[in-house]
């Protein structure tokens, strides 16, 4: 099963997406794709790792997050984020198509493996268009990665001002 949290900044994604991975009952792999790249990033993955509960595993993965996740032993894996795993690749000089394969990659993987998975990601495409081209980029990529990944999710969840609004399994009226 996947599970696709998204949604802002400050948001909740990430405490929504711990609830939803320790109400499976079951041991819990914590995939980070952050790297600490300044003392402020550093203060909040240390942050965040204090957060998680005691008996999880932790593995940091910026880049090759297909290959962590079918690495993964326990039954529920919790990625967090698509967001910095994009912005990794991108910064690591991934071309576009190449890291649009490894996101297929990621949830052919996901799909692949028993249990839970839960992705979490940024919603970026609600605001203004950005002044530049690397910033559109992102954004394009970044909506095109969460696309694939909400439409091969089993369940999907926005997350407004802490507020969890379901997606999915909603389906779609056919007319």
């Amino acid at each position: 099963m996947i599970v696709f949290v998204t949604g802002g900044a400050r948001s909740g994604k990430s405490t929504f997406a711990e609830r939803r991975a320790a109400a499976s009952g079951l041991p819990v792999t914590y995939l980070a794709t952050a790297q600490a790249f300044d003392a402020e990033m550093t203060e909040r993955i240390t942050r965040h790792q204090g957060d998680r509960p005691a008996g999880w595993v932790t593995v940091e993965e910026p880049l090759d997050a297909p290959a962590a996740l079918l690495a993964a032993a326990t039954p529920t894996v919790l990625l967090d984020c698509l967001s910095l795993w994009v912005s990794n690749l991108m910064l690591a000089d991934e071309p576009d198509d190449a890291l649009l394969a490894r996101a297929d990659a990621l949830l052919t993987a996901a799909r692949a493996r028993p249990g839970l998975t839960i992705l979490v990601t940024n919603e970026v495409g609600l605001g203004i268009v950005p002044d530049n081209a690397l910033a559109r980029r992102y954004r394009d990529l970044l909506g095109w990665v969460n696309q694939r990944a909400a439409a091969t999710s089993d369940e999907a969840w926005l997350l407004v001002s802490g507020l969890p609004v379901q997606l999915k399994p909603a389906p779609f009226p056919d007319s």
